[in-house]
């Protein structure tokens, strides 16, 4: 059973607040707490923040905060890093282990943080299917607005020395692969989307997705919100692109996962998605293992652009 129930946050450094916490609202994300270092984010759900932003010289990824599944799961991993549990100094407070994976990105284990009461969002639409009309008398009007991102779903980091970080994340973190790819030979395994392996319980096909950096740099690929439904998607890209900021991929829907997706950067060229209709996973859901294409990015979209894969 993994230690880990769920991502909590993600952590990057900017050279600007003011301008993240613009991009933030526009993209659906609610400001909790700022000082004169940091602003913290809030989705619509009852955690805490999600997204943290530094500021710094530079813009770069820091690291990801998880979720102890329970106290016992948190002292497990603290022995395992050999980190000591601590109170957590950050906006939330609760208690927090706080090491370093194989690809130098932070790691903070969150246990006993305070939680919101969520923010009020609308239900997913009602849809006419041929063989089911669910909305009946009821038109659809939906006013311009940024898209609700009610809670972080995962972070796909790009990695130098994959089989070492694959392994600290399945043996320390308890991590399980629900899909893996492979290139050249089908035992080199170059990428894996993995879950939170919590036995029968019903999880995100991936909370964390693992892929080789060709050019060596450790970075984040991207960060991803889940939002209500296919409209609030749309929508929410359509207010973006009217706030002007820089579109990198989509709409289409993901092979692995299943997820309607679409990318976007905010302004310091950091890629975050907004997603829609992920599947759900538990051990005894078959691991994938395909060839890696770029084509195995997508069932549909449009064509993949240059912007997406910088």
């Amino acid at each position: 059973m993994s230690p880990i129930q769920d991502i909590a946050f993600v952590r990057y450094q900017v050279t600007d607040l003011d301008a993240m916490a613009v991009f933030l609202a526009d993209f659906g994300l609610h400001t909790v707490a700022r000082t004169d270092r940091a602003l913290y984010s809030r989705t619509t759900g009852p955690s805490h923040h999600a997204h943290i932003a530094e500021l710094g010289a530079e813009n770069k990824a820091i690291g990801i905060g998880f979720f102890a599944r329970d106290a016992e799961a948190m002292a497990e991993v603290a022995q395992r890093v050999g980190k000591p549990i601590e109170d957590n100094p950050e906006p939330g407070g609760g208690q927090r282990v706080r090491f370093t994976d194989p690809a130098g990105f932070v790691i903070d284990l969150i246990h006993g943080q305070a939680t919101h009461v969520p923010m009020p969002a609308r239900q997913p639409l009602g849809f006419n299917a041929w063989n089911g009309r669910k909305r009946l008398g009821e038109p659809v009007r939906l006013a311009p607005q940024p898209p609700c991102a009610t809670r972080l779903g995962h972070v796909a980091l790009l990695v130098a020395d994959f089989p070492k970080t694959y392994a600290f994340y399945c043996d320390v973190l308890g991590f399980a692969p629900s899909d893996t790819y492979w290139a050249g030979a089908e035992g080199n395994v170059i990428a894996a989307f993995m879950r939170c392996g919590l036995g029968d319980q019903w999880t995100d096909h991936h909370t964390l997705a693992l892929v080789t950096a060709q050019d060596g740099r450790n970075r984040f690929d991207h960060s991803s919100f889940e939002v209500v439904d296919f409209d609030d998607l749309v929508q929410g890209g359509e207010w973006l692109k009217s706030r002007g900021h820089l579109h990198s991929w989509g709409v289409g829907r993901h092979i692995q996962g299943s997820q309607l997706f679409d990318y976007w950067r905010d302004p310091f060229d950091n890629k975050v998605e907004i997603y829609t209709d992920g599947d759900l996973v538990n051990d005894s859901t078959p691991v994938g293992n395909a060839p890696f294409s770029l084509e195995e990015l997508r069932q549909w979209a449009p064509p993949l652009t240059p912007e997406f894969m910088r």
